[in-house]
């Protein structure tokens, strides 16, 4: 039983408008779902990924509008990282992003590493970038503090690193700087970690085996999750590999209208009036 690399890095913007401009202008990603926080559904939960909103590629936001600037500190990620097929890959982006790395209108910190894997790319259409320049999902994530090795090797993870049957994922940590670290936008709010869909409870017996404490599994509607802290302070999430977002909406429209889950819907009419209007996309 392997995680089957980065299901998706969920973060926090400011300001929803300015974030689907720079996601789906700047970075090429496709909208591919438009919903609430399930936590606090007054608030937008954003998704963005490769054409079909495959597991991997998909980082979402919460809007707070108006939220402080974050600063990352000890048991925080930093910086998430991106693959690209080519050298030359690397360079268009050096140009349409002003350097690598980079951070987004908000502050998060982004990088991009040339890929050398098997896994297959997870790519978004985009009139701008030709497909052999885009951005092709997920290589890792990295993180402040010192490494739990004896936990991350309990949940099969190899020098940090993860690998299941379609694809691979690592977290690395670096020394944290002596600022204490400060949640708000720009920052990243948790790193999922992606599983086979019948193996969500095995994953929570092994999480408390591991000396974690994982919460009940959660259904997420387009995936199930569990969450839990690993030692250094990092929010973990495993999430299921499916149903996936065309479960509520035709693959070709996804993230052009707002999604609630089934068990959201009688709050559309509350919560629909409190969210910021987005551009369209496509």
């Amino acid at each position: 039983m392997k995680l089957d690399g980065i299901h998706h890095v969920t973060c926090i913007t400011a300001d929803a408008p300015r974030n689907v401009e720079y996601y789906t202008g700047a970075l090429g990603l496709r909208l591919v779902k438009k919903s609430v926080n399930q936590d606090d559904p007054t608030v937008y939960h954003l998704f963005y990924a490769d054409e079909d909103g495959t597991p991997g590629s998909d980082i979402t936001f919460f809007e707070y509008p108006d939220a402080r600037e974050g600063c990352a500190g000890a048991g925080m990620i930093h910086t998430v990282v991106w693959r690209v097929a080519s050298e030359e890959a690397l360079e268009f982006w050096r140009e349409r992003a002003g350097s690598v790395p980079f951070t987004d209108p908000d502050g998060l910190r982004h990088d991009l590493i040339v890929s050398d894997v098997p896994d297959a790319p997870l790519i978004a259409d985009h009139p701008e970038i030709p497909r052999e320049m885009a951005l092709q999902g997920f290589e890792g994530v990295r993180a402040y503090g010192e490494e739990p090795t004896a936990f991350l090797e309990a949940l099969g993870f190899e020098n940090g690193l993860t690998r299941g049957k379609s694809r691979q994922g690592w977290i690395s940590y670096e020394p944290a700087p002596a600022e204490r670290g400060i949640g708000g936008s720009g920052t990243v709010h948790h790193v999922a970690w992606a599983c086979e869909m019948d193996e969500q409870e095995a994953w929570r017996e092994r999480v408390e085996a591991a000396g974690g404490h994982p919460t009940p599994v959660i259904d997420r509607f387009w995936f199930r999750s569990i969450y839990f802290r690993e030692p250094t302070g990092v929010l973990f999430e495993i999430a299921t590999l499916g149903p996936g977002f065309a479960a509520d909406e035709d693959p070709a429209h996804l993230g052009e209208t707002l999604i609630l889950p089934p068990n959201f819907e009688h709050l559309r009419s509350q919560v629909e009036p409190l969210l910021t209007p987005l551009p369209k996309t496509r």
